[in-house]
């Protein structure tokens, strides 16, 4: 595909509302296959690796896609944000129903859904879309949106006063008389207070010496990075406990590790990891037997036919790898549960 039909595709694509669905493996959205076009460049426009997009779907990674064909592309923690308000808008289409039950539905908050869509009532009629989140890629930056919250807050003031001055305009004659009458006595109040303050002395006070203590110098608070919680397992490990419940550790292996490079997991702690075998989704438990730091990590997709991906079991984001203080550069030893 030559960079003018890319461009024209990105730009035919984003000229769409994204509408966002949802199923048994979270939310997604619904992609129509053009000509020339594979997982590839469909992963770069949605921010998606491509083989995380053929294991969504079940689709053979190697083969090529039919014009015409539906995939699903996966919303996921690295293409898709609800604590944002600049992206992509990602829209539900309401069904005559409150915003509770929208927020259930799409994960994101009552005061984002209200903020974003510029609502000042809960129940939102039937067809309506809503803004429920942000797709954050490189790839359409043309189509960023930045939603400014508090024009809501402007327009009820606008309302407000609109209604005040209304009303005040249908007040009755006598009630307007009233009111002439109460400013007259307030005035010949205030006249009379000015009029006792000229004639009484001015006596002025020397106000107390203020001694200020020295400024003590507070050394600067330095912030680590890291995980959400404080024992820098990160993000995922309550999510691995829930899963324990319905899905007993079975595994406990010693693997050989490599690093790949994400930003995620710097400033929210969500580690992520790739191997064989394993369901994508899957919390892991991964320690290093070196110093037994742990840490919890979300699998994204497997590892299969990959050539920076020989010789080692697993590859673990480089965050993870700076939490369990991994020295080596290129292969390690690690422990994993699941």
């Amino acid at each position: 595909m030559t960079v003018g039909s890319l461009l024209f595709f990105y730009s035919f694509v984003f000229s769409q509302e994204l509408l966002v669905k949802s199923g048994s493996k979270g939310m997604y959205l619904e992609h129509k296959v053009a000509a020339k076009e594979g997982l590839f460049p469909i992963g770069r426009m949605y921010n998606v690796h491509p083989r995380h997009i053929a294991n969504f779907n079940g689709i053979d990674f190697n083969k090529g896609l039919a014009i015409g064909q539906k995939i699903n592309i996966p919303l996921t923690d690295t293409n898709f944000k609800q604590n944002v308000n600049k992206g992509v808008p990602v829209y539900y289409v309401s069904d005559k129903e409150s915003l509770a039950n929208v927020s259930v539905k799409s994960k994101a908050q009552i005061g984002d859904l209200r903020g974003w869509n510029n609502l000042a009532v809960d129940n939102v009629a039937a067809g309506t879309k809503l803004i429920v989140g942000f797709l954050i890629t490189n790839e359409m930056q043309n189509k960023v949106v930045a939603i400014t919250p508090k024009t809501i807050v402007v327009e009820e003031s606008v309302s407000n006063v609109k209604k005040q001055e209304s009303s005040a305009s249908k007040q009755p004659v006598n009630e307007a008389k009233k009111d002439v009458v109460v400013e007259e006595s307030v005035s010949n109040v205030k006249k009379a207070e000015e009029q006792k303050k000229q004639t009484e002395p001015v006596v002025k006070e020397t106000p107390p010496e203020v001694k200020e203590d020295p400024k003590k110098t507070e050394p600067p608070v330095v912030k680590q990075q890291g995980s959400m919680n404080e024992d820098g397992t990160g993000y995922f490990k309550n999510n691995f406990f829930q899963q324990v419940k319905t899905a007993p550790v079975t595994k406990d292996q010693t693997v050989t590790s490599s690093i790949f490079k994400t930003q995620s997991g710097w400033q929210d702690g969500k580690y992520y990891l790739l191997i064989n075998g394993v369901e994508p989704g899957t919390i892991v438990k991964i320690t290093n037997p070196s110093n037994s730091k742990t840490v919890y990590a979300k699998v994204l997709y497997s590892m299969d036919k990959i050539r920076e991906n020989q010789g080692v079991d697993i590859r673990i984001s480089d965050a993870a790898a700076s939490s369990l203080a991994v020295s080596e550069t290129d292969k390690f030893i690690l422990k994993v549960n699941y």
